[in-house]
C-alpha cells in the first residue's frame, strides 16, 4: 500500500514533475468505477496533511474531444501504454486506493495541465 506522502503534484517543495497513477476512477454519475490512469492535481502540502488526493482523469480516447482537453505529448515518460489525453474530470480519492505510480509528466505536459486547471477552475 502506498504511503500518504508518496505522491506529488508538481513544483511544490522542489518537486518538478507530476505523478501519474493507476486508480479505480469514479464515474461522474457515481454508478461505478473504471481502472484508469490519472494525474495528481493536489499539491504536496495537501497530500501530506490529508489522507486523500485530488486527481484528474486520463483517457486514451483520441483526439481531444472537448474544450479543455489536451493531448499528453510525452506519454511514454508518463508511464502510459499509448497516446492519451488529459480529461478535465476531477475527483478526490483516499491515497491508499492508488494502485500504483506509473510515471511523471514532462515540463510541457505540466504546462498543459496547469492551463486546463486554470481554465476549468478559475
Amino acid at each position: 500500500m502506498p504511503t500518504t506522502t508518496g505522491y506529488r503534484r508538481g513544483n511544490d517543495a522542489g518537486v518538478q514533475l507530476r505523478d501519474v497513477i493507476l486508480v479505480s476512477f469514479p464515474f461522474t454519475d457515481q454508478t461505478g468505477t473504471k481502472k484508469r490512469p490519472a494525474v495528481i492535481v493536489s499539491n504536496a502540502a495537501y497530500n501530506q496533511e490529508r489522507r486523500d488526493a485530488m486527481i484528474m482523469a486520463i483517457t486514451s480516447r483520441l483526439p481531444p474531444a472537448a474544450a479543455h482537453e489536451a493531448l499528453i505529448q510525452d506519454w511514454q515518460a508518463a508511464g502510459l501504454l499509448k497516446s492519451s489525453v488529459m480529461k478535465p474530470v476531477i475527483a478526490t480519492i483516499e491515497q491508499p486506493l492508488i494502485i500504483k505510480r506509473l510515471g511523471t509528466f514532462s515540463a510541457r505536459d505540466q504546462a498543459a495541465l496547469r492551463k486546463i486547471i486554470g481554465a476549468v477552475l478559475c
